[in-house]
């Protein structure tokens, strides 16, 4: 087989996964195809020998396409106003394949459940700036590590992450606000929005996992704690943390060695809204630990933050 035909079956293999990027920083079916097939006509160009996740580059390149058809659309909305999403089902054909009106069929595409939640989601992605609506999209419904964000951003790791922070806080602000409407029964208390209650189960489900890691980590489980591991995991500590004896490790093997019997320490928190852990001394926070969750629950990042004015940026809270 050609090498070109190869690369053909490998990005055939990621095309779901990407058009689901694409979808949701776009709002449109028919946009998030044309991202996807410029990602294929640059990867057909590209030497990606070096490469060594071409799912990453793949992601990193839809992510840029992807970001300046949004900025260069941004000045036409504005005069012509913004049209609402195209519902995940409604349909475009798939640049290669994909039945017209059929839907983003890979789980990976509809990273909260539901036409309603589906709607909502998109309605408030379309109300964040460019590069916000890019790093949540990318980070929280897609477990992006922030690193690879940066990039693709245009930013720093740091600024990365403020910037999926606001546009997470505006979600979910969004989500509270349109919480009420509908009582189960008179006079009973009107029931939380579609959006809101995906969101509630997403935090939950990461709050198990979180919980887990560090059961296992504690207790030294290195075969369990190595399954809730994304194999090319990234351990980072910034220069305090460092000081402090943090150390990086890369890939899911060396991680969890170094991790095995070291979070003894720790107590579960949220950061920046999202289930975390801190290493607290003397009633201050002195290390953040900030995780990124795959779609398929395994743990792809974990960043040890303890720079005094990263740290006072976050919005920790101790829950345990």
């Amino acid at each position: 087989m050609a090498d070109q035909d190869s690369l053909a079956v490998e990005f055939e293999a990621h095309r779901a996964h990407l058009r689901g990027v694409a979808y949701r920083v776009l709002g449109s079916l028919s946009d998030a195809d044309d991202a996807v097939q410029e990602t294929w006509l640059r990867l057909s160009r590209a030497d990606v020998s070096d490469v060594v996740s071409l799912r990453a580059w793949l992601t990193t390149v839809t992510g840029r396409i992807a970001l300046n058809m949004l900025q260069g659309r941004a000045a036409r909305r504005e005069d012509i106003g913004a049209e609402p999403p195209e519902p995940a089902a409604s349909g475009h054909a798939a640049a290669a394949g994909q039945p017209h009106g059929a839907p983003l069929a890979d789980p990976e595409a509809e990273a909260l459940l539901g036409d309603s939640v589906s709607v909502a989601l998109q309605l408030v992605l379309d109300t964040l700036e460019p590069r916000e609506r890019l790093a949540f999209v990318l980070h929280d419904l897609f477990g992006v590590p922030f690193d690879e964000v940066a990039p693709v951003t245009g930013t720093t790791c740091v600024t990365a992450r403020q910037l999926a922070s606001r546009a997470r806080r505006r979600v979910r602000q969004a989500a509270e606000a349109g919480g009420g409407g509908t009582a189960s029964a008179p006079g009973a208390p009107p029931t939380a929005s579609p959006l809101a209650l995906a969101l509630a189960a997403r935090d939950e489900r990461h709050r198990e996992i979180v919980a887990a890691f560090y059961a296992a980590a504690r207790d030294a489980q290195f075969a369990a704690l190595l399954e809730m591991l994304d194999p090319d995991i990234a351990l980072r500590a910034d220069a305090v943390a460092a000081q402090m004896g943090a150390e990086e490790a890369f890939g899911a093997d060396t991680v969890a060695r170094w991790l095995s019997g070291r979070a003894r320490g720790a107590v579960f928190a949220v950061v920046d809204g999202e289930p975390g852990a801190a290493w607290v001394d003397d009633g201050a926070v002195r290390v953040a630990f900030a995780f990124t969750i795959t779609l398929d629950g395994r743990i792809a990042a974990i960043d040890l933050i303890a720079e005094p004015e990263i740290l006072a940026s976050l919005e920790v809270t101790v829950t345990g």
